[in-house]
């Protein structure tokens, strides 16, 4: 088992799953306890049961997944999260499973082998390396069509490797941050004087007529005062076009939307106002017809408010 890393006192948890054979795994078990010796031992562990086991954080030296010969099965992060916990700091993993060299595999847990990388680093494993790849047996493609319901041809086996940072999850350490000395007086740099004296306004400086000041008010003339042409202020090309089809631009800031959206209005309210059937109501008695309800009302200007009464709105 030296390739596995596997010495003497080391602590091993190995998982099957139900691709497994029986006699394959004893084998391998068995082969695992002569290299760990009577200071060692080996854990077998179920891999849909693993997430239930009492295992303790940092609890083995190595984990291996997969290695069962026969062995198809796919390990899902939370495994991979929980494999992580159990390993003492700078545990290693390794890990054999089944990958797809295509794109996307809809409805299937099978993932690429980049994906599969990117899973052990996300569960928290450093040093993951692609230690080798085949192409899988007939056997095995029979187990994954019949454990995985996958029917394609695009599968291979490949091995990754990982390790356990050197450090448990919530540990800490006291970092040692130096911090620059400040500097004394005698340290700072020198500044010319004649720099300084031209940065300097004392309060006697402002009755000094040696000390050219400038007036506040002249800084802006009659044409910076005015108030700018809302059009002026448009960015180039807003509201360009027909005048039926002037549209602002997303985020308008020239009020441009505004004037568009009182237009609107305007237009709507034009629209619910009543209008006179003969168009002649604003002209008198004389031009108004039997039902007309400005009957008894002197003349007005055409678009002026007519106020009418309840009595009036009764007899109408």
């Amino acid at each position: 088992m030296a390739e596995y890393g596997i010495r003497a006192g080391h602590r091993v948890v190995v998982t099957w799953d139900r691709s497994s054979v029986v006699e394959s795994l004893k084998e391998f078990v068995e082969k695992l306890q002569v290299a760990v010796s009577v200071e060692g031992r080996v854990a077998v562990e179920n891999l849909d049961q693993l997430l239930q086991s009492a295992h303790a954080e940092s609890s083995f030296d190595v984990a291996l997944l997969g290695l069962v010969p026969g062995s198809v099965a796919v390990h899902s992060s939370d495994v991979l999260a929980d494999v992580a916990r159990i390993l003492k700091p700078g545990g290693s993993i390794l890990l054999k499973e089944p990958v797809t060299s295509a794109a996307a595999t809809r409805g299937s847990a099978l993932r690429t082998a980049d994906r599969l990388c990117s899973a052990l680093t996300l569960a928290g494993l450093t040093d993951v390396t692609e230690v080798q790849k085949h192409a899988m047996t007939p056997q095995e493609m029979q187990a994954v069509q019949r454990q995985l319901g996958y029917q394609g041809n695009n599968l291979i086996i490949i091995q990754i490797s990982g390790k356990k940072p050197n450090f448990e999850v919530g540990s800490s350490a006291q970092l040692k941050v130096s911090f620059a000395k400040k500097l004394t007086p005698a340290a700072k740099p020198s500044v010319d004087p004649s720099a300084a004296q031209l940065w300097t306004l004392s309060a006697t400086d402002m009755n000094d007529d040696d000390v050219d000041l400038l007036d506040s008010d002249e800084l802006l003339d009659s044409e910076d005062l005015k108030k700018p042409d809302p059009t002026s202020l448009r960015a180039p090309g807003c509201g360009t076009g027909s005048e039926k089809k002037r549209k602002a631009c997303k985020n308008c800031t020239c009020g441009l939307a505004e004037e568009l959206e009182q237009e609107t209005r305007d237009t709507t309210q034009q629209s619910s106002e009543a209008k006179s059937a003969c168009g002649n109501c604003y002209l008198g008695d004389a031009f108004r017809c039997a039902s007309c309800p400005y009957l008894g009302m002197p003349a007005f200007k055409p678009g002026e408010k007519i106020l009418l009464n309840q009595n009036q709105l009764q007899d109408a």
